[in-house]
């Protein structure tokens, strides 16, 4: 429907002014057009007619004319009728906005109006869905009912009109199965009633359509939804065989004595398919079962030792169930609206089919096994310096295999000082050797021993006991000092220096120790203090510089003594400081003699070769040999055919 709508007087004259002109008076009648008409083009839309006493030229401007869409109105300047030249697009464009303007003959602009024209939808446009394919998964496990997508379509069309307005319908289902029947909703949502199958299909094409409600047309457009069924277990796995010796070794693990075969009708491969084994009437948790990827066959492994003794026999009773839990779906009646009546089974619903199971026996095959000690680990107490011979401790063990207590023999296996002997009878165990505490193979007071049982089994076999001795102590190490040489300075005053002592025993055989000068000290040395750890030797100032001898008598707190002479030098400190770096200087000194005497045994030889050698003394002791003539300075020194030396640069101190 095309129309005119006068929305403001725009000439130089007011509106009240133009409306009071009866020499001119508008006259705008309602037209129709629809878009994408067929034509033929141009046809005449209509007829603009004024009342007046003078000529009027008309013009038209705006969308349709000069503006996009271009070239759609035209208007006959002397008529006034209007002309459509072309289709229009509802879609593009509802609505053309226009001005009319009349012009007397000098051309001047007698009136200028606004016109809006609004264009006529048609059912041009079928619903378009957003999707051509729609492909989705489903479990087999879904219940009637579950939503399964949303298919959404749009139509281009007049909005709030029967053209756009649309619906949907499943158009076919292929396959078409007697147990499944599929819903879509008015929003597009699509379900099912009834049961999903995947034996019976394991995907499902449906075709749904959007039709309009166009009144003169109506126009439609289809996708397709593509459902996917995933195999669910809605078949139980059964173990159909075994084989394999059924036999195993005591004390052997990793082997496996048994394969059990399962037949399951779901998809290979699947998580319905693949089997889960469960062993039962396992006491002490021996074995267990795995499942082969490849054949979904049971592998039964030992992985924990078994004894021959604790039975020969092991029976068993393996079950099987599948990695998905189970569920089954059966339509038992159908109704005309509504979900239909199924009956569906899950393994965790009272009544559910168990899981399939067998018995298996295992054989254990009786193997040698090695002596078993009573105790693993023994402790003993022996104090140190006890005679040889003296007894430790008894071990005792049992051989599993033998009715007779003793058909194995004892033997020592490591005893790292060599103190002890085992009765190879009796698992009696005495000393060889007398005990040390303070060895180094005792650790925390500890000496530790292996011992062996020797069964005579083809082949033997050994078990294997740990004897931790603790030792205790005994005073039989006297004090001792830390050094025997000691150093003081000359002084007008009394001076000290300390003694430190030591004893290797422990409390209560050990410090603090009791100090005590020996021989004629008076006047020359005294102790202060002398009882501790470490004592004070204090020189009288009476004592010359040099080497001097004092003998010490250090007590422990049982009165166990020695006696020792300790070297003291004295010296003046105000030259070197300290008597220790004295005694280092002098050290220094001895080396530089020694160097000296090399370089020229050095020199001697290379007379004999290619090369002269100058020692020259540089500062404090330090000489420098440098190479002269054909030889690279500092670098090889070839001094006879037997002799080679690397030299660059000797210091001697």
């Amino acid at each position: 429907m095309l129309c005119f709508f006068l929305l403001c007087c725009l000439s130089s004259a007011t509106c009240s002014e133009a409306l009071s002109r009866q020499r001119r008076s508008w006259i705008i009648d309602s037209f129709t057009i629809e878009e994408e008409h067929p034509g033929p083009f141009p046809y005449v839309l209509g007829k603009v007619n004024i009342e007046r006493d003078y000529r009027v030229y008309f013009d038209l401007y705006g969308e349709g004319v000069d503006e996009e869409p271009r070239g759609v109105l035209s208007i006959h300047k002397d008529s006034g009728t209007i002309y459509v030249h072309k289709a229009v697009d509802y879609e593009e464009r509802t609505m053309l906005k226009l001005q009319f303007e009349a012009r007397t003959t000098d051309l001047s602009i007698d009136t200028k109006l606004g016109v809006e024209i609004t264009i006529q939808d048609i059912n041009d446009n079928p619903p378009h869905f957003q999707k051509d394919l729609y492909e989705i998964s489903v479990k087999e496990e879904d219940v009637q009912g579950s939503h399964l997508l949303t298919v959404v379509a749009s139509d281009r069309d007049q909005k709030g009109t029967a053209n756009s307005t649309f619906h949907y319908e499943i158009k076919a289902v292929s396959p078409n199965t007697p147990d499944t029947e599929f819903v879509i909703e008015k929003t597009g949502a699509i379900s099912f009633k009834g049961c999903l199958d995947h034996d019976a299909a394991d995907m499902f094409t449906i075709l749904v359509e959007a039709k309009d409600h166009g009144e003169v047309v109506k126009l439609s457009s289809s996708t397709t939804v593509v459902i996917h069924v995933q195999d669910g277990n809605n078949h139980l796995p059964s173990i159909s065989g075994q084989t394999g010796s059924g036999k195993v070794k005591e004390g052997e693990i990793g082997f496996s004595p048994l394969r059990l075969h399962v037949t399951d009708k779901d998809t290979p491969h699947t998580p319905a398919w693949r089997a889960r084994f469960t062993v039962h009437a396992d006491e002490g948790g021996h074995f267990i079962i795995e499942t082969d990827p490849d054949s979904n066959d049971g592998i039964l492994k030992v992985v924990k030792a078994l004894d021959f003794e604790e039975g020969a026999q092991r029976e068993l009773s393996i079950s099987v169930e599948n990695e998905l839990p189970y569920f089954s779906c059966q339509v038992k009646g159908k109704r005309s609206s509504g979900l239909w009546i199924v009956d569906t089974i899950r393994d965790s619903d009272p009544g559910a089919a168990q899981p399939h199971s067998v018995k298996v026996i295992i054989n254990v095959e009786d193997t040698n096994d090695p002596p078993v000690f009573s105790v693993a680990v023994k402790e003993a107490t022996v104090e140190e310096n006890t005679p040889i011979g003296t007894w430790v401790e008894k071990v005792t063990a049992v051989d599993p295999d033998s009715s007779q207590a003793r058909d194995f023999v004892y033997k020592v296996g490591n005893d790292p000082a060599g103190w002890v002997t085992v009765d190879p009878h009796t698992g009696d165990i005495t000393t060889v050797k007398t005990p040390d505490r303070e060895s180094s193979h005792v650790v925390n007071d500890v000496y530790t021993v292996l011992l062996h049982a020797v069964d005579k089994g083809e082949p033997p076999m050994t078990g294997t006991a740990t004897l931790q001795i603790h030792v205790t102590d005994q005073n039989d190490n006297t004090p001792q000092p830390v050094e025997t040489y000691l150093y003081v300075c000359m002084s007008d005053d009394p001076i000290a220096t300390n003694i430190t002592a030591f004893d290797l025993d422990e409390n209560p055989f050990g410090g603090p120790f009791t100090f005590e000068l020996l021989g004629d000290v008076r006047g020359k040395w005294k102790l202060n203090p002398s009882y501790g750890y470490t004592a004070g030797l204090v020189k009288e100032p009476s004592v010359y510089a040099g080497p001097h001898t004092v003998g010490v008598k250090i007590s422990d707190t049982q009165g166990e003594f020695g006696v020792y002479n300790l070297s003291v030098t004295v010296c003046d400190c105000s030259v070197t400081g300290n008597c220790r770096t004295r005694r280092h200087s002098a050290t220094r000194a001895a080396s530089g003699a020694i160097g000296i005497v090399f370089a020229s045994l050095v020199l001697l030889l290379c007379k004999t070769r290619c090369c002269y050698l100058s020692v020259v003394l540089l500062y404090s002791r330090r000489l420098k040999l440098m190479a002269s003539g054909p030889c690279p300075a500092l670098q090889l020194i070839s001094c006879g055919p037997a002799i080679d030396f690397k030299l660059k640069w000797v210091s001697f101190f």
